[in-house]
């Protein structure tokens, strides 16, 4: 064997390689621009200065309680600075953050906390109580509570042993960082909805989250000193990096509780807001609010938005009121959005109409993920770039997760031939653009959550009246797609679509909730599948993806 003259005395060594991690990103924000601004909110601002210090006693505090590398801390918390700081002081004891979704009920919350085996969750006031119940469904050791108070709300109450900025106050300013050994190490740990059973427990990065971080300023146009607007919440994967990325590029958190237009058009100006992402809705929302700015009254601000193929209204609409958006696309599984549909000279010059459908595309890779594309799921060859050959839209790169927690058949599936596979069922057109077309999972995108079909499904099966359930996506003008239920009733048995939407509300959350029942035969095969496909046809789902 020859010997390669460029591997010889040539090793990696603490002065020429270290693990990526988005923690140096604090890091240097904060040595660089210690005066800036890191973070507003409520008249409240913090400096980089000042939010590294909080992050640094917040560690200190929670390695004091014993949490280090392989732990799990949880929080249950709207867009406050609190939730910012922990992306970076829970990964700086070794430990791992679990974002929990604030708008799901007890029981799916009792199982995260029992599978990510959580030792720590912060609480906000306005979660206590759904909090509490599910610390009492729990079956394994419950979590050391930390209340995180909130001035700007008012209500719930503390279910916690310390309160945050007490822990915060007994922490050590000059805690010395737990570096990851491997920038393969885990950072965070998100929960998805499943097509089957209980949620599946998304592991993440160093090495991924400081690469999409990047990937997001590059795709998103950040530069240096943004002003980040707080729309999407900061618990889908992690802000979609967006935690991150601001330490990065040193901008400005502006936090935000909750979407509130007239809130959102007057942080716009006061803080000169630069950039926001999320889903159609909240842009939906902000176009048809009275009294938003149009024309020249409205200040510039870049938008991402993802979570389904953004409509035309809402393309145009949004421009209308200022905001120029950017379509991308992920998932839980690829950090948020690993996609971006790169704009390409000229598209401006184009009707309004025709840069819309272009602008609605999935795209391409982002700057830092290897690859998206559309395959054959049998054969894993590349589908034509004609616009009409389906395949399955698949990922591989570094924005990919490690895989699923405890999981590892899921896992095994989810990877098979070196691909990451979405579920989503897509074409390449000419530019090489992935565009999907429909979903084949059994996943429906309300408002830009997740909802399991047959989660719905075991719901809808409980009750005294239901022989059989089906549930598909049906379009919708304001979430983009909602639960349609398909109900067929027992012999002799009644039920109105008011009682069946009732029931539902009882066992899982609002937005998982069907918004229309419908009652009849429901098509099967004569082995006895349901053809759920005659269903969604019947509904015209497809239209909530593609049209």
């Amino acid at each position: 064997m020859v010997e390669n003259q460029y591997d010889t005395g040539l090793d990696k060594n603490p002065a020429n390689f270290v693990p990526l991690s988005p923690l140096s990103f604090l890091e240097r924000s904060a040595a660089v621009y210690p005066g800036l601004p890191s973070t507003v909110y409520e008249g409240r601002t913090f400096t980089w200065a000042e939010t590294y210090a909080r992050c640094r006693r917040f560690a200190s505090y929670l390695a004091g309680r014993g949490i280090g590398r392989g732990d799990t801390v949880a929080v249950m918390l709207p867009n406050i600075p609190a939730m910012n700081e922990v992306h970076f002081a829970v990964p700086m004891t070794g430990a791992i953050l679990n974002t929990l979704n604030i708008r799901l009920e007890a029981a799916s919350l009792a199982f995260m906390l029992d599978h990510g085996g959580a030792k720590v969750i912060l609480v906000d006031p306005e979660f206590s109580a759904v909090i509490a119940a599910a610390l009492a469904l729990m079956t394994g050791p419950k979590p050391f509570v930390i209340d995180v108070d909130d001035a700007a709300f008012s209500g719930g109450e503390r279910i916690g042993e310390i309160e945050y900025e007490a822990a915060v106050a007994a922490g050590d300013p000059g805690f010395v960082t737990v570096p990851p050994h491997d920038e393969w190490d885990a950072i965070a740990l998100s929960y998805t909805s499943g097509t089957t059973g209980n949620p599946k427990g998304v592991v993440t990065h160093h090495r991924g989250a400081y690469l999409n971080a990047v990937s997001n300023i590059l795709a998103g146009g950040l530069g240096q000193h943004p002003s980040y607007l707080w729309t999407l919440p900061m618990f889908h994967c992690n802000g979609w990096c967006f935690t991150w990325s601001v330490a990065a590029a040193a901008g400005v958190n502006v936090c935000l509780r909750k979407v509130d237009p007239a809130r959102i058009f007057e942080l716009i100006p006061k803080h000169g807001v630069t950039h926001m992402c999320g889903a159609p809705i909240v842009y939906n929302t902000l176009i048809n609010a009275p009294g938003a700015p149009k024309g020249k009254a409205a200040r510039p601000v870049v938008g991402l938005i993802a979570g389904a193929a953004p409509p035309v209204a809402v393309l145009e609409g949004a421009e209308s009121i200022g905001i120029k958006l950017t379509h991308v696309y992920g998932l839980t599984e690829t950090y948020g959005p690993a996609a971006v549909c790169a704009e390409q000279p000229g598209w401006d010059d184009l009707p309004g109409d025709q840069r819309a459908q272009l602008k609605r595309r999935q795209g391409v890779p982002y700057p830092l993920e290897e690859a998206i594309t559309v395959l054959d799921p049998e054969t894993m060859r590349e589908v034509p770039r004609d616009g009409e050959t389906v395949g399955e839209v698949m990922f591989r790169g570094n924005i990919v997760m490690k895989g699923y927690l405890k999981n590892e058949k899921a896992t095994r599936e989810a990877f098979a031939g070196g691909w990451f596979h979405t579920g989503d069922l897509g074409v390449l057109d000419e530019d090489g653009y992935v565009i999907i077309k429909d979903r084949s999972k059994d996943i429906i995108i309300s408002g830009g959550e997740n909802v399991s079909s047959l989660e719905v499904e075991d719901v809808l099966y409980k009750h005294p009246a239901v022989l059989f359930a089906a549930v598909v996506a049906k379009p919708d003008a304001k979430w983009g797609e909602v639960p349609c239920a398909f109900i067929e009733l027992k012999d002799g048995a009644r039920a109105t679509e008011a009682e069946i939407i009732a029931f539902c509300r009882e066992h899982i959350p609002g937005f998982k909730t069907p918004k229309a029942v419908v009652f009849g035969t429901i098509p099967k095969t004569s082995t006895g599948k349901i053809q759920k496909f005659l269903l969604r046809s019947q509904v015209n789902s497809a239209k909530a993806i593609s049209a």
